[in-house]
């Protein structure tokens, strides 16, 4: 089908601080440069204020409760009365729902799922009566059923070839549509934040949401370890549901004075480039954004080796250091380490990989929509 005839919708349970917004957002406007329509389609809105949608994303606001009945009744009504072109689902259980909306109402839009994280990882996280721990039997079911699966890395993929049984073929391997010439635009902008004054102590910065996933309590501990070694101060930004126990910690490791939670910035690139380094404790991933943004900022990088997406932007280490999961130890050592000057900076080549403009027109052929 021709662009000029075609009618995209990205579906997302809501919005909030993280890298799958991002990601739609840079999505969405990429379509909308190659004259595609878009609709932004929310169960809620959610943290919609906090990002800039183009104004030409049209945005659908089912206004559905958590509850999955609701959730897929007001979907299937949008589908039945839009008839986009193509749906893309971008989050659990947004994937799920789209999926059973093809099965049960036999539409023609093309249902794409894409899946940022290595699923297994986080279902083994989670306790038995908790729903996610039952996400892979529902993806095992439903995901065959889709139009087209994308996966955000090689683990990604990796991962669900185990969930799914279904052959490495299936799923298409995209890395997340990331740079473009508004992130070095942003990292020139103004900062407000005392601590990020040229020659002063070095920073450290963090980002992302405050929960199990990103295990900032680590991160926190190895920081211990370097303040003991030399001067240095440590932000992480973000919100979530671990921030009254984070900033516990911060208190028991007589950290306060050196430790600093802003909460979510819409312009974090300003940060980067005046931050010592990125450090990045996840305990799991799938092909974290803001590393390859940091990268291409020619900022270092300190990371966890996590499934997955860390070893696949950092080239294995070569453009970054890797250390283990939960090991604050080696996670304070590799700061220390670019502390002291030993860094690594990545060639443009590695870089194209993860453009905006590459992985808008890989989407569109998962979609069926030609130039």
């Amino acid at each position: 089908m021709g662009k000029e005839s075609s009618h995209i919708a990205i579906y997302l349970h809501s919005i909030f601080n993280g890298g799958v917004d991002r990601i739609m957002v840079n999505l969405s406007r990429g379509f909308i440069e190659r004259g595609i329509k878009v609709d932004l389609v929310v169960d809620s809105p959610g943290l919609l204020h906090l990002w800039d949608w183009p104004p030409e994303v049209r945005i659908v606001d089912l206004k559905a409760s958590k509850n999955i009945l609701p959730r897929f009744s007001k979907l299937v009504d949008y589908l039945r009365q839009e008839k986009p072109t193509a749906l893309l689902a971008g989050n659990h259980y947004s994937n799920e729902i789209a999926v059973l909306a093809k099965l049960m109402v036999g539409i023609s839009t093309k249902i794409v799922v894409v899946e940022q994280i290595s699923v297994s990882t986080e279902a083994n996280s989670k306790p038995i009566f908790n729903l996610r721990h039952w996400t892979p039997l529902f993806i095992k079911f439903l995901y065959p059923r889709a139009d087209g699966i994308v996966v955000a890395s090689q683990g990604v993929a990796k991962d669900l070839v185990n969930v799914t049984g279904l052959s490495k073929e299936r799923f298409r391997v995209i890395y997340n549509p990331v740079l473009s010439p508004v992130i070095w635009e942003k990292a020139k902008e103004p900062i407000d934040h005392p601590w990020f004054t040229p020659g002063d102590v070095p920073v450290i910065m963090a980002a992302g949401r405050l929960e199990k996933q990103k295990d900032f309590p680590t991160l926190i501990k190895a920081f211990a370890q370097v303040r003991r070694l030399q001067p240095v101060r440590l932000v992480i930004f973000g919100g979530g549901s671990q921030k009254p126990q984070l900033q516990e910690l911060v208190r028991e490791l007589s950290l306060e004075n050196d430790v600093s939670f802003p909460g979510f910035v819409k312009n974090p690139y300003a940060y980067v480039t005046k931050s010592a380094l990125l450090a990045s404790s996840s305990a799991w991933e799938g092909l974290p954004t803001f590393l390859i943004e940091t990268m291409a900022l020619g900022i270092p990088i300190v990371s966890t080796n996590c499934p997955s997406g860390p070893a696949e932007i950092l080239d294995n280490g070569k453009y970054g250091e890797l250390v283990p999961v939960g090991d604050s130890k080696a996670l304070a050592e590799g700061i220390v380490k670019v502390l002291s000057g030993q860094s690594k900076s990545v060639v443009p080549s590695w870089l194209e990989q993860f453009t905006i403009q590459n992985a808008v027109q890989k989407y569109l052929d998962v979609m069926g929509i030609q130039e």
